[in-house]
């Protein structure tokens, strides 16, 4: 099996869909509306690099590295990555990928990273592999290299070393998602992160995609909610002079309208609803969630969720 769909996933799956792809799966499972999409298993990636020999070649590139050393990493970093971006992906597994992706029927996808060791209790991967988002099938396969190779960017490389993994088989699947060309979007931790409240919430939300959120480009709202009753703590607006948007070439910033700039991203009909379905993930998961949502048209749609490893 090279691919499985979400629907055909659980968080059992970690270690052939990842951290991200396992959780998608279970969210899916568990009638959590997320965006439709299947996995590329870590067994297409393992089955990439045998084929290619490319696991011999980067297995005498990882044994030379010294991890202290940051040009000793970059250099190994570099070598890896453009192997891996410079070859063809094998016709079979090619030929499986192009067939799932025509059968989400979207012109755009969002392309993830998702490592086997990500969102484990040992260590959490997040910012660690790459997203790349309005994805067409024209330039699908090299975005899925690139995320196979973001196994091995510098910070990635110095993480393992950091959470002692190098000896550890860390791999990497790949999530393909249906784009939600989302109005407004964002994160939600179910457990305040700074006062450690668990009778909090905060909602983050900002105008557009949500990759401005999550990078830290933009500042967003913030949203106080009790958990217990949903009324809302607190309300911080934040003025937003651009957003992430859709583009021929994939996401660009774009000027918010002036009207916009200085408005409340969230009503709060919208911000209770929301605030139920991060609640009801969070006792799904049992333990507090670090989620990513997204609404368009008038739907929320949960992107991602992993567990908040700071508490």
């Amino acid at each position: 099996m090279l691919i499985k769909k979400f629907k055909e996933l659980s968080k059992k799956n970690v270690s052939i869909a990842g951290g991200k792809g396992a959780s998608l799966g279970e969210m899916t499972q568990a009638k959590i509306p997320v965006p439709p999409g299947f996995v590329i298993l870590v067994s297409a990636f393992e089955k990439f690099l045998e084929e290619t020999d490319l696991n011999i070649e980067i297995n005498a590139i990882m044994k030379k590295i010294k991890h202290n050393d940051i040009n000793s990493v970059e250099k190994a970093s570099v070598q890896i990555k453009d192997m891996i971006e410079n070859l063809e992906i094998p016709q079979d597994i090619a030929k499986e990928i192009k067939k799932s992706f025509q059968s989400l029927k979207s012109k755009y996808v969002a392309v993830r990273s998702s490592a086997t060791a990500e969102d484990s209790s040992v260590a959490s991967w997040a910012g660690e592999l790459e997203t790349y988002l309005n994805v067409t099938e024209k330039n699908l396969l090299k975005s899925v290299k690139k995320c196979w190779a973001s196994l091995f960017s510098p910070r990635a490389i110095f993480y393992r070393f950091e959470k002692n993994l190098q000896d550890q088989k860390v791999s990497v699947a790949v999530v393909i998602q249906k784009m939600v060309q989302s109005e407004i979007s964002g994160i939600c931790f179910t457990v305040h992160p700074v006062t450690e409240d668990k009778t909090q919430m905060i909602i983050e939300a900002g105008w557009g995609l949500g990759e401005a959120v999550v990078s830290g480009s933009i500042t967003p709202d913030s949203y106080v909610l009790n958990k217990k009753n949903f009324s809302i703590i607190d309300i911080n607006v934040a003025e937003q002079e651009k957003e992430m948007a859709l583009d021929k070439k994939g996401v660009k910033w774009k000027k918010v309208p002036s009207s916009k700039q200085n408005k409340q991203k969230l009503k709060e009909k919208e911000l209770i609803k929301l605030s139920k379905l991060c609640v009801q993930i969070e006792k799904h998961y049992q333990k507090p969630q670090d989620i990513e949502w997204a609404i368009e048209k008038n739907k929320i749609y949960i992107t991602q969720s992993r567990p908040i490893t700071t508490l």
